[in-house]
Parts: structure tokens; sequence; C-alpha cells
């Protein structure tokens, strides 16, 4: 600020004065924030129904289905979607510890993102912690605009809401989980641009990993063998490559790329 001579000088929040504009989150025994910032809404089996949760300012109708009709709350779950800052607002309430993202791009314009949250105990989880994953995928298949100069952000983003509402059990689609083309009739899956396709061509990446394999004289048994050697979690039941999961496909795709033919 300026003094009457025309000199300033800085002025320091005293410690109280910042305590005053801090909010701190406390939790009961439940692991439910304990203040009346929050009004849990539950289901009739007792757990939280974190559908009902969501703010109405964060609702949108999907922009999907050319709707008539504007007013959010007169829209079925199906016609709505959620704004991104909706859904940081309720993974914050329900509370974690650490959000982790593993990006991987097993084409030069696909990208995909698994983000991992670790959420913290409450009543819900019986008092232990938990990880949940989910993944989210970018290309131009599947994205127009901005959205399509930013392939990274735009897979995380859609891996974070699709692990937050998977975990929450709300069955409303992420904003940006939707295609941004107003075609496109549903949220985008694994659309992959392979090498040997236009663009606008997709691929199982399932698909992608068997014709890599084949490219690089690697069989299932030898992919086996290895994920056997790794202790990967369920690989002695798997019997063919369509039983390895998504996720892990992705990973083998990158490991096999640097695997010499």
């Amino acid at each position: 600020m300026t003094n009457a001579q025309g000199s300033s000088k800085l002025v320091f929040m005293t410690k109280k004065a910042k305590a005053e504009g801090l909010v701190r989150i406390k939790r009961d025994e439940d692991g439910l924030i304990s203040d009346s910032s929050v009004s849990y809404v539950f289901d009739d089996n007792g757990f939280i129904d974190w559908r009902k949760m969501l703010d109405d300012k964060w609702l949108y109708p999907n922009p999907t289905k050319n709707l008539k009709v504007t007013d959010v709350s007169k829209l079925d779950d199906n016609d709505l979607c959620v704004l991104l800052q909706g859904y940081k607002e309720i993974a914050q309430v329900r509370g974690f510890t650490n959000v982790k993202y593993q990006i991987s791009a097993p084409a030069s314009d696909y990208v995909v993102a698994n983000c991992s949250i670790d959420w913290i105990p409450n009543y819900e989880t019986e008092g232990s912690p938990v990880t949940f994953s989910a993944i989210g995928d970018a290309s131009p298949a599947n994205t127009n605009g901005f959205g399509a100069l930013y392939l990274g952000p735009m897979a995380e983003n859609r891996a974070f809401v699709r692990c937050v509402r998977s975990f929450l059990k709300i069955g409303i689609v992420g904003r940006d989980e939707l295609a941004a083309n107003a075609a496109a009739s549903r949220p985008v899956t694994n659309q992959i641009p392979t090498s040997g396709e236009d663009k606008g061509a997709s691929a199982d990446p399932i698909a992608m990993l068997s014709s890599l394999m084949s490219d690089k004289g690697v069989t299932f048994t030898t992919v086996k063998k290895k994920l056997v050697e790794e202790n990967y979690e369920g690989v002695e039941k798997m019997q063919s490559i369509n039983q390895i999961p998504k996720i892990k496909a992705f990973e083998l795709i990158e490991r096999l790329k640097k695997v010499k033919s």
C-alpha cells in the first residue's frame, strides 16, 4: 500500500488473520466431514448417495444429445454430464491422499492415461484405505478443437473423472469424457488410430497388442511366461491374449515396442 508521502510498504497478513481464512477439514470416526458445511445424503442401505451429493451447478445438459430441454432439474441422468470441477469437488469431500497418473502413447497420436486415487478410510470401506484406478484415452478420433491440441491432459482428465465416478458409483458421464464431435452419441471409449489405418479408424487395444506381437514374433505363451515371472495377478487363468486386461495391454504394447524383431 502507499502512504501519504507516496512511499510504499508491504502489508503482511498476521498469523491470526491467515488462520481465519483457512478451512480446516475435520472428520469423525466414520471418515465423514464433521462440520455443518457438508450435508450427506444416504441411500436405503445406509451408504452415501454420492450422486445426490453433486451440486447442481456442476450439471450440464449432455451436448451430444441435442436436447430441447436445458433445465437440468428436468433431465434424466443419462441426459446429463458433469463438469470436471464437480468431480474434483466431490472427490475432495470423499477424501483422498494421493492421485497418480501413468501416461503411455501406443501411437503417435493416441494417449492413454491411468489414474489411481488413494482414498482415505471411511465406514463404507470398513475403515480401510482403498486405491482405485481407471483409464482414459484421447486421440484425434475422439477429440477436436482445443482438446485435440492437448491429448495428454485430455486423457488425464478423462481418467480422473472415470476413476472418481466409478468408485463413487455415479452414473453420469463427465463432460471431458464426451467426444467433442456432437455427432457422437456416447462417451468415448478405446478408439485407437493405428499406423496402418486412417486417423478416423479405430481398433481395440488387444488387437493392437496382437498385431505388435505378430510383428515382433512374440507368442502368447512367451508373454504369459513373462507375466508369471513378474507375479502378475490372475495370469495363471489366462488362456489367450483376449483375457489380458486393457490397461495391461497398453503397458505391454509400450514394452514390446522396445523389443527388436
